[in-house]
């Protein structure tokens, strides 16, 4: 299924109505729409920004919040996995025509996404499982997950049906050079990133 084969028939949306519901009422959680299934995620610890900081620093560094794409945090991915579906990656990689392609509900068309990361809090499964095959429908080039319960950076790659061709985990010690489709060069510090987003031990 191509990524252009998220537009929708406009009507009721049940669940995306229950899911805005769910958020008005838990300020601060994050709630998304995956297989037909509502996900809502606690806030996130001081750590899980701290890491995210850090993370968007060698995006930046590299020149890839500028004119060409775009580092958003927060920002809706609408999904090709069912009727309603859409995701909210901690950060994600857009081409700066983004708006271009706006499809409902604060949610953006996938083609435009470069890539989508993820910093896992108590829900890590989520972000390592059924984030795997939604973004990898979606089409989405790369993935990255900051394991933070395993102590793992993992990139995946090259997305085919509901999984991706290419997953490698990094651990402390190794340097992790993205994809060049990003537009730049970007690397990261795997021990770097992981101390970041560990919480005070004790």
């Amino acid at each position: 299924m191509s990524a252009a084969a998220v537009e929708r028939p406009h009507g009721e949306r049940p669940l995306i109505a229950e899911a805005n519901r769910l958020m008005e009422r838990n300020p601060g959680y994050r709630v998304e729409i995956i297989g037909g299934q509502i996900l809502v995620s606690p806030p996130p610890d001081g750590p899980h920004g701290d890491a995210l900081t850090d993370l968007m620093a060698p995006f930046m560094a590299a020149g890839l919040h500028g004119a060409e794409s775009r580092l958003i945090q927060g920002i809706g991915l609408w999904l090709p996995t069912g009727a309603e579906d859409y995701a909210i990656p901690d950060l994600s990689l857009v081409d700066a025509d983004y708006r271009d392609h706006y499809v409902e509900n604060n949610c953006y068309d996938p083609v435009c996404f470069r890539l989508v990361l993820e910093v896992t809090s108590s829900n890590y499964r989520a972000d390592l499982r059924t984030k795997v095959g939604a973004y990898a429908e979606a089409k989405v080039p790369v993935y990255v997950i900051v394991d933070r319960k395993h102590q793992r950076v993992h990139v995946l790659t090259d997305p085919a049906g509901d999984t991706y061709e290419n997953h490698r985990p990094h651990a402390p010690g190794e340097t992790v050079t993205l994809p060049d489709s990003l537009g730049a060069k970007v690397s990261l510090d795997v021990e770097h990133i992981l101390r970041a987003g560990q919480k005070k031990a004790g």
